[in-house]
C-alpha cells in the first residue's frame, strides 16, 4: 500500500494527471478484483461447510428412516397375523363349548396387541429448525415436510386400536372368562386354584354382542392401520432411497 502511495504522489507532483487517473482507476480495478477473489473464496468455503452440514442431515435421516422401516416391517407382520386371529375368533362364533380345543380358546381370548413406536426425533429436529434450510432438493424437502404428519396418523389410529384392545375387549374377556382354565391346561400346579376360579363361560362371551361388535370394531381399526403401515413404509422408503443418492452424490 506505501508503494502504491508512492507512485500516486510521485504521477501528482510530476503532472501527468491523465497517467494518475489511468493508475488511481487501474488501482480501483486491482481492489474490486481482489474483493470477488475474497467473496468467491468465502462463498465456495460457505458452499463447503453447508454440504457438511447437509450430509450429517441425512445421515440421521437415513439412519431414523432405516430404524423404522424394520419397525414397520414388523408391524405389518403382526397386523397381518391379527387380522387372522380375529377372523378366525369371528367363525367360532356358534359353536358350543365342547366344539372348542384348546388352541382355539386361546384364540378367542388372544388380545396380542403391542404398540409400535416409530422414531421421529432427526425428522422433527429437521422440520422445527433451520436445517430444513440445508437440504438442496426441493422434492426432497416437500417429502420431509409431510413425514411427519404421515407418522401422526400412524399413531393415532395406533392408539384406536390400543383403546379398544384394553378398555373394551379384555373387560369383556375377563368378565367372561377365568385365565386360570388356561393356564391349567399348561401348568399342573394351577388344577388346584382351577377348582377355586368360577367356571369359564365361552358360549356367553362368543355370543354376546358388545364383545362381537367390539371384535368387529378391532378388525376393521386393524385392517386400516395394516393400510397405513404399508403405505407409511413405501414413503420411508422412498426418503430414504433419495438420501441415499444425496449421499452417495
Amino acid at each position: 500500500m506505501r508503494l502504491f502511495r508512492k507512485i500516486r504522489k510521485n504521477l501528482l507532483i510530476s503532472g501527468k494527471i491523465k497517467s494518475y487517473l489511468v493508475y488511481a482507476l487501474g488501482e480501483i480495478l486491482l481492489i474490486v478484483i481482489g474483493i470477488l477473489i475474497a467473496w468467491k473464496i468465502n462463498n465456495l468455503n460457505e458452499i463447503k461447510n453447508n454440504r457438511i452440514v447437509e450430509l450429517k442431515i441425512y445421515e440421521s435421516l437415513n439412519e431414523e428412516l432405516n430404524s423404522n422401516l424394520i419397525l414397520l416391517d414388523s408391524s405389518i407382520t403382526r397386523y397381518t397375523e391379527n387380522v387372522k386371529v380375529i377372523k378366525n375368533t369371528m367363525s367360532y362364533m356358534g359353536l358350543k363349548y365342547q366344539e372348542l380345543t384348546d388352541d382355539v380358546k386361546e384364540g378367542i381370548i388372544s388380545v396380542d396387541y403391542k404398540i409400535t413406536k416409530l422414531h421421529n426425533a432427526s425428522i422433527n429436529s429437521v422440520n422445527s429448525t433451520n436445517k430444513f434450510e440445508f437440504i438442496e432438493s426441493g422434492l426432497l424437502k416437500e417429502l420431509i415436510a409431510s413425514y411427519p404428519s404421515e407418522l401422526d396418523n400412524f399413531d393415532n389410529q395406533e392408539a384406536k386400536i390400543q383403546h379398544i384392545v384394553i378398555n373394551r375387549l379384555q373387560p369383556l374377556i375377563e368378565a367372561h372368562i377365568s385365565l386360570i382354565e388356561i393356564l391349567s391346561g399348561r401348568y399342573s400346579k394351577h388344577n388346584k386354584i382351577q377348582t377355586l376360579s368360577k367356571q369359564s363361560d365361552y358360549d356367553k362371551l362368543l355370543n354376546n354382542r358388545e364383545f362381537q361388535n367390539t371384535l368387529i370394531d378391532r378388525l376393521l381399526q386393524t385392517e386400516v392401520q395394516l393400510a397405513i403401515a404399508k403405505n407409511l413404509k413405501d414413503k420411508t422408503k422412498t426418503i430414504a432411497i433419495r438420501l441415499n443418492r444425496e449421499l452417495e452424490n
